[in-house]
């Protein structure tokens, strides 16, 4: 049965927003695209202070509390309930507790075919990232960087490091109607990724 989500876990500036486009532009069906980023936006002021919602530290590290974890189970049905509905949907997540967080989704998306993706950076390029955005705090790209991922199982992993978000996006899609068995995909650098082989001419 072909994947009807498709999850995005991966740190902060590791290239999920810029893959999920990509997706959208390389799958033949559409898929709409929901993320944590959102989710956050849409939550009031007082949401993002103190102990019982979303609290992000100078450091980077962040803290959530009951209220705003009362709100994603919703949110998270919320995704679910659309999915079963008919609708293809790629989620762009960070899993701050790693395994306990995807143990969260299976609950919400169970009986759907799921694609879990591993979407993984260097944490120096993350920051570097980061530091050009200039719209995160500093230090949670590399403090997120493997931190997100322990645990976590997957149909595929890809790194942005070393492959460009059309690359990355190609070889998830190629995956989609396969046996869903995990497996590591490695990638050349951006700047020979594309490049047509040349073919010998005999001589």
């Amino acid at each position: 049965m072909r994947p009807r989500v498709i999850v995005l876990n991966g740190g902060s500036s590791a290239g999920k927003s810029s893959l999920v486009r990509a997706l959208q532009g390389t799958l033949p069906e559409p898929w709409v695209a929901f993320g944590v980023d959102s989710l956050v936006e849409a939550m009031p002021p007082s949401m993002l202070e103190g102990k019982d919602g979303l609290a992000i530290a100078a450091d980077g590290s962040i803290t959530v509390g009951p209220a705003y974890r009362a709100i994603a189970r919703a949110w998270r049905a919320g995704i679910g309930a659309m999915a079963r509905a008919g609708a293809n949907v790629i989620l762009d997540v960070v899993f701050l507790d790693g395994a306990a967080d995807q143990a969260e989704w299976r609950g919400p998306l169970r009986a759907l075919p799921v694609f879990w993706v591993g979407v993984r950076c260097a944490p120096a390029i993350a920051a570097a990232r980061e530091a050009a955005r200039g719209d995160r705090v500093s230090g949670m790209a590399a403090r997120q960087a493997e931190t997100v991922h322990r645990g976590v199982a997957y149909d595929v992993e890809v790194d942005t490091s070393s492959a460009t978000s059309e690359a990355c996006a190609r070889a998830i899609a190629a995956r989609l109607g396969a046996d869903g068995s995990p497996r590591r995909l490695r990638f050349p650098r951006p700047s020979s990724l594309d490049r047509p082989k040349r073919r010998s001419v005999p001589r």
